[in-house]
């Protein structure tokens, strides 16, 4: 299809009109009236920008979107919230979906050559913030757009991007060399078997016969967002195009490592040792050895665009558990949100797209400080599909009965014997009645250690609390490292 006049711009030209646009609600600069005729669509923002802010009609070509300054670009609007996590300015809401995967077409492509990276050589990103819950997508209105990114994907992402488009089109052209009589009975496989293991940056879905598209992964685009925003990751000194490389690096490391105790690890690496010594120095150790700097593996590049989770875990000498597991701060407005559903949440999202990279550790004795663990190596997984639709779907499910039902309740701490726990100023400790470890693999538990109100600062259904996290429990954390071989 032919490409007309209104899809080309200069460089210059879209920062101009862009740039107009930031800090204005949809609504604002919707000057075709798209969010009165749309309805329920929920390509509104998309739309938006499309018809309103760039002035060119609807268009369903497969070719990109825009032609700046004669180089084929995809636009891409992409809606954005507050990270939860300290430090962190955005995450995206979602991931961005770029093309079809076609296995009819996709076994004779190459990369250079093929329709996704057609699509992804050259983007440019607008975001807008989603900030409040939408019972239906034309309230979408008043959301601001935020900033926009210009990306031409190269060096280490754009190697990425083809190992792992290569890793699909070699799985679907498996598929037609073994099942050449009827592949498609085998399709539903590529948006189960591929995923969770092997792609570091895009993923594909839904799932057959939904027919699946491939996407960027929503933490890979929260990277790219943060940068535009101004956050510093931390580089490190090699190159990771896949998780082969991080796995091989793993093992070298493990090699060089294993054996030393946190104390001499700290002395290894120029830490200044401390007597109290915590998991988010044993974090600190890790991105040492990797050769970066940074405090948190949340901060480095390579972590952060791979989906990549970093944990320390510490073991008894028999292999048994010591504690629970720490995950993400709970999204309180996605979570009574009526209208979000476990599938499109962040809560399902931060368990099934991202990799667990374990440090393990094995503590010499119960009463030992963590500076005398001992680092025994590296474990790699991912939570399995069972694992998310029971356990985390359950207590998903569970935390909104409490909110919806209006049965979310304060209730004071109490020991075995039944009397109250008091915290260290006096006040008896209380928590909200939330999926607790006694009933649920996944459970929440909030952070504080007095009763101070100024450190409550979430509210739900008018119930004041410290912020929650969601927890594992360290008894299938120790299970699952018990069946998972060292890198």
């Amino acid at each position: 299809m032919a490409r007309d006049n209104r899809h080309q711009f200069t460089k210059s030209e879209l920062e101009q009109i862009l740039n107009a646009c930031i800090d204005k609600r949809l609504q604002d600069v919707d000057v075709q009236h798209v969010l009165e005729r749309n309805g329920r669509n929920k390509g509104n923002p998309g739309a938006v920008i499309e018809q309103s802010v760039l002035g060119y009609p609807a268009d369903n070509a497969r070719r990109p979107d825009l032609e700046v300054d004669g180089v084929e670009t995809e636009l891409k609007t992409t809606g954005i919230v507050e990270s939860k996590k300290d430090g962190i300015p955005f995450e995206a809401k979602e991931p961005v979906s770029v093309t079809a995967v076609s296995p009819e077409k996709i076994i004779s492509e190459d990369f250079e050559t093929s329709s996704f990276w057609e699509k992804t050589a050259h983007m440019l990103f607008v975001y807008y913030e989603y900030a409040h819950r939408a019972s239906t997508p034309a309230e979408y209105a008043d959301f601001p757009i935020k900033n926009y990114q210009f990306v031409d994907f190269s060096g280490e992402d754009r190697a990425r991007l083809e190992k792992d488009w290569t890793i699909v089109r070699d799985f679907i052209r498996d598929i037609h060399q073994r099942y050449p009589d009827d592949p498609q009975s085998q399709y539903p496989r590529i948006s189960s078997d591929l995923n969770r293991q092997r792609l570091t940056v895009i993923d594909t879905a839904p799932k057959w016969p939904n027919r699946p598209r491939f996407r960027l992964k929503r933490k890979f685009v929260s990277t790219l967002v943060n940068q535009r925003f101004g956050m510093q990751y931390d580089i490190l000194p090699r190159e990771y195009t896949g998780f082969e490389d991080l796995d091989f690096e793993c093992h070298q490391l493990t090699q060089q490592y294993a054996g030393k105790t946190v104390f001499e690890l700290f002395d290894e690496f120029g830490i200044p040792r401390k007597a109290e010594a915590s998991k988010r120095d044993a974090e600190r150790i890790v991105v040492a050895m990797f050769g970066g700097k940074a405090k948190k593996m949340s901060r480095v590049e390579t972590f952060a665009k791979f989906s990549v989770v970093g944990k320390t875990i510490v073991l008894t000498a028999n292999g048994g558990r010591t504690e629970d597991t720490k995950f993400d701060a709970i999204d309180f407005d996605e979570l009574q949100n009526p209208n979000m559903t476990f599938e499109e949440s962040s809560f399902r999202a931060n368990f099934y797209e991202s990799q667990i990279l374990c440090s393990v550790f094995e503590e010499p004795s119960s009463g030992a400080a963590f500076g005398e663990n001992v680092f025994k190596g590296f474990k790699r997984f991912c939570f399995d599909e069972e694992f998310v639709d029971i356990e985390v779907r359950g207590t998903w499910n569970e935390a909104r009965r409490l909110i919806f039902d209006h049965a979310l309740r304060i209730v004071p701490d109490v020991r075995k014997d039944g009397k109250v726990i008091r915290n260290r100023n006096g006040e008896v400790r209380s928590a909200p009645n939330w999926p607790k470890s006694s009933e649920r693999t996944v459970f929440f538990r909030g952070s504080g250690d007095n009763s101070d109100p100024r450190y409550k600062t979430v509210c739900v259904n008018g119930l004041r609390m410290y912020r929650q996290n969601v927890w594992v429990k360290g008894s299938y954390m120790a299970e699952k490292m018990s069946q998972l071989p060292f890198l």
